[in-house]
């Protein structure tokens, strides 16, 4: 990772070097927090943060789950993303917003440690590989499952939830795969380790249901409404996995992964075995609106 110039922690400006938390930091040996991830793409009309607004809400709504109080308000973290992106002259970049719990006392029950806040930045391309964005990646289905929903805060984008999309994703890094698909516990789709997941039948998308085990991606939520403008029907729906392998063509969404084609799935060959056309034209769609290209959708961006 390359090092931006400074970090925003709790109000303040700091080197990147300097940015540092102490070893008994509760949210370090608990996960008990809450972070975001968005991107600022450099745009037609200068440097604009994607769906800024909507990520801090869910910030700030995974907060209110976990009954964490913020230290600011989301104005002032608007503010602040702002700030920090200027601040390291970046024209584009991924930020990711951290509200966690400092130290003070260990233990499940600690009630009085402050709760802090943290933004950093820094360049990052696409997620799964310039590669795989063009041609499509090759996904296996994990053996571990996606947590149920009355074991684990599923529409919080809580620290402590990625530990089950880690151990997926590493199982099947290792096994040579690129990204992991996990089921939920009744057996059926639920989302990739980090991103959603689509498949398309002719000028129809599915996509599991909000009330599922997934978390309700922004970007998911961009393709949906981008997908019914472009004339597509759009389902949300539970499926097996096997009705994955006879898509025409799958796709994977999400801030850091944004709009990435699938080939393969568990040794089966997706479509064509490349990015399908319903799939390129979303992407197409996407990277238009993300870039400021599209007047239409001008109100997801947030200029610096």
């Amino acid at each position: 990772m390359e090092k931006a110039k400074k970090i925003w922690m709790d109000g303040k400006l700091v080197n990147w070097d300097d940015a540092k938390i102490h070893i008994l930091t509760h949210t370090l040996h608990y996960g008990f927090g809450a972070f975001e991830g968005t991107r600022c793409y450099k745009t037609v009309s200068g440097s604009a943060i994607f769906r800024l607004d909507e990520h801090l809400k869910r910030l700030f709504n995974s907060c209110q789950i976990l009954t964490i109080d913020p230290p600011f308000t989301i104005e002032q973290m608007a503010a602040a993303s702002k700030e920090i992106v200027k601040a390291n002259d970046y024209q584009e970049c991924y930020l990711r917003h951290i509200i966690y719990i400092g130290d003070g006392e260990l233990g499940l029950g600690t009630m009085t440690n402050p709760v802090r806040a943290a933004i950093a930045v820094w360049k990052w391309g696409a997620y799964l590989g310039e590669e795989g964005l063009k041609k499509g990646i090759r996904l296996k289905t994990s053996s571990y499952v996606r947590l149920p929903v009355n074991s684990f805060p599923a529409k919080a984008k809580a620290v402590g939830n990625y530990v089950n999309s880690i151990l997926a994703k590493r199982e099947v890094l290792k096994a040579g795969y690129d990204e992991a698909l996990m089921l939920d516990t009744s057996g059926y789709i639920a989302e990739a380790s980090g991103e959603n997941i689509f498949l398309v039948f002719g000028k129809t998308l599915i996509t599991p249901p909000k009330s599922s085990s997934i978390l309700n991606g922004i970007t998911r939520k961009s393709v949906i409404e981008l997908a019914k403008n472009l004339g597509f029907i759009v389902k949300e729906e539970t499926f097996p996995r096997d009705t994955v392998y006879i898509a025409d063509e799958v796709f994977l969404t999400g801030t850091a992964a944004e709009v990435t084609p699938v080939r393969e799935v568990d040794n089966r060959k997706i479509g064509q075995g490349s990015a399908g056309p319903v799939t390129i034209k979303i992407q197409s769609e996407f990277f238009n609106v993300v870039l400021g290209k599209n007047p239409e959708y001008k109100k997801w961006l947030t200029y610096i």
